[in-house]
């Protein structure tokens, strides 16, 4: 478990492969992904990619001005509908690409999509909806 934000900017910066593994995949109160938010705004990709981060902390991300980091927020199994249904309208194309290759994406959220600006979102959605039973 990471126990700080100072653990986990360590892991990070380190540049170690078993470092960033473990960034990637270790649990952390909500208080340390907060402040490690705060203190380190550049990690929020990294902490958009922790496989165990909260829900709150996927909301906070899903507002955030840099795509890429939306778009992690997007690729997350765990996301919520809710979640997944914000970032499928999103502004970028390629957050909204996101939502629609996420499997854990419902079909109510894809059919949000089935209309897309962007051509590829709108064949990826018709792919899924048209293989779902």
């Amino acid at each position: 478990m990471i126990k700080s934000p100072d653990e986990f900017i360590a892991l990070v910066d380190s540049g170690d492969k078993a470092d960033a593994k473990q960034a990637s995949e270790d649990e952390a109160t909500l208080d340390v992904w907060l402040r490690v938010i705060e203190m380190r705004p550049d990690l929020r990709f990294d902490v958009a990619q922790n496989k165990t981060v909260p829900e709150e902390v996927l909301v906070r991300l899903a507002a955030d001005p840099d795509a890429r980091v939306r778009g992690m927020v997007a690729r997350k199994r765990k996301a919520s509908a809710a979640l997944l249904a914000k970032l499928a309208v999103d502004r970028d194309s390629g957050v909204r690409l996101a939502v629609a290759y996420n499997l854990s994406t419902p079909r109510e959220v894809l059919e949000l999509q089935r209309n897309d600006t962007w051509e590829e979102v709108a064949r990826k959605v018709a792919d899924r909806l048209a293989d779902e039973p």
